[in-house]
């Protein structure tokens, strides 16, 4: 039996709202446009860089008939924006007990590969899991329950638990007939009342135990 625990990344993980709210600013600013709060960036986040461009335009004075050219930069902006990105206290403790115990460990993430490869590179992230679902690995993304379908796919689990921070996260895993463990001091825009979990931990070193309750062998 293989028992696998698959994570979203940003705002589960690691704390890269900082960065990724430069990127943005870094947009604006090229564009002579004022930045906007590090708060209301947050709330764009999670459904991919298409989506989360739209909403920057939106809210901003951006040229929509540019969407393209602005993409490019974005993503420029955003693949060097690592220098502010932490990772959650207790999570490198938490990954090592994990993989000490024998769960098999992914990664399932909106966030595009280019960003995604210069973020993991930067932590020294990559070297612990197993499998890595980038955004665009597949031609849909999160909350389609194909990506971490072909997560657990990958990683020959027969049991598994999805960790996510936010509402798409939930939904994702629902979809995909997954339990979902909810990290509550992420990135997420609802009430934590509102987002469907099978157990809420806002602290990393409850995950293991969390886990165990879940996953129990059968």
């Amino acid at each position: 039996m293989t028992r696998g625990v698959v994570f979203d990344l940003d705002g589960t993980l690691i704390d890269s709202l900082p960065d990724i709210a430069a990127a943005a600013n870094a947009l604006l600013s090229d564009h002579g446009l004022a930045p906007l709060p590090q708060s209301q960036i947050g709330g764009f986040v999670g459904m991919g860089e298409r989506v989360f461009l739209d909403r920057l335009i939106a809210a901003t004075d951006l040229d929509v008939a540019q969407y393209d050219a602005l993409m490019v930069e974005f993503i420029t902006h955003y693949k060097s924006s690592t220098g502010l990105t932490t990772v959650f206290p207790g999570v490198m403790e938490v990954i090592g007990a994990l993989k000490a115990e024998g769960y098999t460990l992914g990664i399932c993430t909106n966030k595009p590969g280019v960003p995604l490869a210069a973020v993991l590179d930067a932590l020294d992230l990559a070297k612990w899991f197993d499998v890595i679902i980038a955004g665009d690995t597949l031609p849909v993304r999160k909350p389609d329950p194909a990506p971490l379908r072909l997560a657990f796919e990958r990683m020959g689990a027969t049991q598994g638990v999805y960790v996510g921070d936010s509402d798409v996260d939930a939904e994702t895993a629902q979809r995909a007939g997954v339990p979902f463990a909810f990290f509550t001091e992420g990135i997420r825009t609802k009430p934590i009342d509102a987002i469907p979990h099978d157990r809420a931990f806002d602290r990393f070193d409850d995950l293991p135990a969390i886990c165990l309750e879940i996953l129990r062998p059968i």
